[in-house]
């Protein structure tokens, strides 16, 4: 009826935000950081989005207090200092998400966006990985494969990347973009699954979280930059090499990832697996029109394999092996993340957690696809 059409609706949105999020960051990031001229730091990218997602949730948590100011500084007060020790819990995923949010800028400028699209997607077998060994969760014999398939497809995309694949700028290192996505990935599996776990019999609304995460983020930011840039960035000041586009992915950085935590609820593990194959086409095709980028076989051999690794992945399991006893998969929070943000009632989900709760990124994520 006019219920299921509306859902189906609702489906298809949160599948093309997912998508459009999913590349839109990376190519907005990759095209910030190659553009001529003084080039803005990173850090400072990390701080602002933080700083925005922060006040945004700020905003909502306002207005679901109906603007009354006494009843939300009763409420923070509360969430915040009075459950201190659940704030506190917050920490290590924040710190995490911060790290990868500045390992992403690092990857993202030496590497090109299509062939960090597809490496990213290590994500999904790091944080299967993660869940096995915190969680104690199983994986169908067909996601082991998949995951085998996923790390083949990236091998060879990271082949044909050390093996010239086309011009490469002279300021552009890919050893260290592989170093840097290889961590980011490593660091959303973690922080991916660790949420999960401090997310279990807690309470808390997601807007609560990400402010909470929000608070974290921004200080952690600001020790970050002070230790990495600080000099440099006293000197020339926070907002040098700011543009258009740099602000364009500071606020895809903060609203995406708050995006992403508002649709994937309509979005079940298949459509999340698809959103993020298409978000690997369309980066590649945006990559050959906006950087020149070259597709030779090797890389479509790689991406292919990538892109069918995921779909097979996100398969619920009754589908995925019609014989077998196991449960059939229920929806899922995906970003990231960078992400790589769930909704609280994550103990019955199963498969890619990768969300990023609160990035995209990169994304999710997540936060963040």
């Amino acid at each position: 009826g006019t219920a299921s059409a509306a859902h189906r609706r609702l489906k298809y949105i949160s599948l093309a935000v997912l998508v459009v999020q999913n590349a839109s960051l990376i190519l907005s990031i990759r095209y910030a950081r190659t553009l001529p001229g003084d080039r803005f730091f990173a850090t400072t990218a990390v701080v602002m989005a933080e700083v925005l997602k922060g006040l945004t949730c700020l905003l909502l948590l306002f207005a679901q207090k109906r603007g009354n100011v006494k009843h939300l500084a009763l409420f923070l007060h509360e969430a915040v200092l009075v459950r201190y020790v659940d704030t506190l819990k917050l920490a290590v995923p924040s710190l995490i998400y911060t790290l990868q949010n500045n390992l992403q800028y690092v990857a993202i400028s030496n590497l090109p966006a299509a062939t960090f699209q597809v490496t990213y997607q290590l994500k999904i077998l790091t944080t299967a990985l993660f869940s096995v060994l915190m969680l104690n969760r199983s994986l169908s014999r067909l996601q082991w494969a998949s995951l085998l398939l996923l790390f083949t497809g990236v091998a060879i995309v990271q082949a044909q990347q050390a093996g010239g694949g086309g011009p490469r700028p002279l300021d552009q290192n890919p050893g260290a973009g592989l170093v840097a996505v290889v961590a980011s990935c490593l660091s959303s599996g973690f922080a991916g699954v660790y949420f999960e776990k401090i997310l279990k019999g807690s309470s808390g609304s997601v807007w609560l979280r990400n402010l909470q995460l929000g608070l974290f983020g921004t200080a952690l930011g600001l020790v970050g930059l002070w230790w990495a840039e600080g000099t440099a960035v006293a000197r020339r000041g926070f907002f040098f090499g700011y543009t258009p586009a740099v602000w364009g992915v500071v606020l895809n950085q903060a609203f995406g990832g708050l995006l992403v935590a508002v649709v994937v609820k309509y979005a079940d593990n298949i459509l999340k697996g698809f959103a993020t194959s298409l978000s690997i086409v369309l980066s590649t095709v945006a990559s050959i029109r906006l950087f020149g980028f070259h597709v030779d076989p090797l890389f479509a051999l790689g991406a292919g394999l990538v892109i069918g690794a995921v779909y097979l992945y996100s398969l619920p399991r009754g589908a995925a092996k019609a014989t077998a006893s196991a449960s059939p998969s229920g929806p899922c929070t995906h970003q990231q993340p960078p992400g790589q943000p769930p909704p609280p009632k994550l103990s019955s989900h199963r498969g890619d957690l990768s969300t990023e709760p609160f990035l995209p990124k990169l994304l999710t994520k997540v936060k963040g696809s």
